[in-house]
């Protein structure tokens, strides 16, 4: 062992998984490592559930496997996951009063796939209820070192938000309290984080990664994806979160495990990159629109052209996904009724007032306000005009896309329109959160591999992400795209002051 243990945070994740390989250090002391870090920085809110025991467990098998030169291609390197993920050795809240205390028989397809490779779990991390926000100010359970649920901030600036509904998982990266963490994307969930925060995160294409326990939020959207500090390690971890699970989850695709660092490395010279003019309008703070022109650039000393593209039903994206999302939402959601498992009102009359006091005590603000639209837009009367107009649009972003890249081999822009604004400043705004979705929505409803990657800083010292989108099943390229960048610059490398 010739690794300080002291410089273990400031390593990457092939940085670490390397040095646990040639014994630089032992899984046992990353581990421990980690864990002390985490309790030291319990201000952050980040972690829901840790358990030190199981984490040495793990870590010790790790050990022993490394010694006998064996094990998968992350043995013995500590991750964590966002509390959407049910795990059987941490409790699973998806950061909701109706969840506060489940604990799953079984471990989520992506926690299981990660395990197998030999991931070590550190605990679970924060994030808005149900994965229903944009800000990580909407969960309703209390972090470990808080009595009482707490906003999580930026590490940047902790005034402010670091964006949703991922935001403990960017913020763990960014504070350097893990190499890496799962995240989960519905409308933005891991790319709008990874902005907010300056670190790098993918979402697959729809079907990649399974969805068999992930705490559902809007079918047809969820997705499981990395993030981590670089493309390099988003590109290691995403290789081992997908692959095929047919008989589990019927939307996961029936393709054959694949190495998404094959090309990494090629040359970007010739490279397309498409720029939607919808991207840059009057909406676009200053300083984020300053930081992707640098970003755009940089692509072009790489060899990189740019063309011009539209995607003329970019800002039907979000009438379009606050119907289908909350419509699903209040579907898959029904399953919380005190019943089976998860929170059950203490004084009732009957079977509906049981209902009723469970589902009012269970869920916070957003997610009745979601259920209530999603009801609504289901109803009788009501389907027709909202629901199935908005499939149609769907269908009408996704064809944008593919007329799109007859001209372009990747897209650029903003993740968002600007950088992270103050805790509580948008809270009773609900449609203000909304509207910073505007983005990252598209890729979404059309099932596109999106990403953000560091792309420099902005007011208040916050960081700026560039968001790549590529066409279907393209992510190794997309890695490639980001990881050249990488090579050229060093927003990824810098974290915050503190940390």
């Amino acid at each position: 062992m010739n690794l300080s243990t002291g410089e273990l945070h400031d390593l990457s994740l092939v940085e670490l998984a390397n040095a646990l390989r040639q014994r630089k250090v032992s899984a046992i002391e990353a581990a421990q490592h980690f864990l002390a870090r985490a309790k030291t920085h319990d201000a952050l809110g980040v972690y829901l559930a840790r358990d030190e025991a199981v984490t040495l467990d793990q870590a010790g098998a790790a050990d022993q496997l490394l010694a006998k030169s064996g094990g998968g291609k992350l043995e013995g390197v500590p991750l964590a996951h966002k509390d959407i993920f049910v795990t059987k050795d941490f409790v699973t809240t998806a950061g909701s009063r109706m969840l506060r205390d489940y604990r799953s028989p079984f471990d989520a397809t992506v926690v299981a796939n990660l395990g197998r490779e030999g991931a070590v779990t550190l605990g679970k991390l924060n994030c808005d209820e149900f994965a229903m926000g944009s800000s990580n100010e909407n969960s309703a359970v209390a972090p470990m070192g808080h009595a009482q649920p707490t906003p999580v901030p930026n590490p940047w600036n902790t005034a402010h938000i670091p964006g949703g509904s991922s935001g403990a998982s960017a913020v763990v990266v960014a504070a350097r309290l893990a190499p890496a963490t799962t995240g989960t994307d519905t409308g933005g969930s891991i790319r709008q984080p990874a902005s907010f925060c300056g670190i790098t995160g993918i979402k697959p294409s729809y079907g990649r990664a399974s969805r068999y326990g992930m705490v559902a939020f809007a079918s047809s959207l969820d997705q499981a994806g990395p993030m981590a500090r670089n493309a390099q390690d988003c590109a290691l971890l995403l290789s081992s979160i997908c692959g095929p699970d047919l008989d589990r989850d019927s939307t996961s695709l029936d393709l054959p495990v694949e190495d998404f660092s094959r090309l990494l490395g090629d040359s970007l010279q010739g490279l397309r990159i498409g720029v939607p003019r919808e991207f840059f309008g009057d909406g676009v703070a200053q300083d984020v629109r300053v930081a992707v022109e640098a970003a755009l650039m940089q692509y072009e000393k790489l060899g990189a052209r740019r063309v011009p593209i539209s995607l003329p039903r970019t800002e039907l994206s979000i009438p379009v996904y606050y119907i289908i999302a909350p419509a699903e939402a209040s579907s898959n959601l029904g399953r919380f009724d005190g019943v089976k498992f998860g929170h059950r009102a203490h004084d009732y009359k009957d079977l509906q007032d049981m209902y009723r006091k469970t589902r009012a005590e269970g869920f916070g603000d957003e997610v009745k306000r979601r259920i209530m639209i999603g009801t609504y837009v289901l109803s009788h009367g009501y389907y027709d005009a909202y629901y199935l107009q908005a499939q149609k649009i769907r269908r009408m972003l996704a064809d944008d896309f593919q007329q799109a890249f007859k001209q372009c081999d990747v897209i650029a822009g903003p993740v968002a329109p600007t950088v992270a604004w103050k805790i509580g400043e948008k809270s009773h705004d609900p449609v203000a959160n909304y509207l910073a979705d505007i983005f990252t929505l598209p890729a979404s409803l059309a099932g596109l591999p999106g990403m953000s990657v560091p792309a420099g800083f902005g007011a208040h010292g916050l960081p700026v992400g560039l968001q790549l989108i590529g066409n279907y099943l393209q992510e190794a390229k997309l890695l490639n795209v980001a990881h050249q960048f990488q090579l050229a610059t060093d927003f990824h490398t810098r974290k915050p002051q503190g940390f």
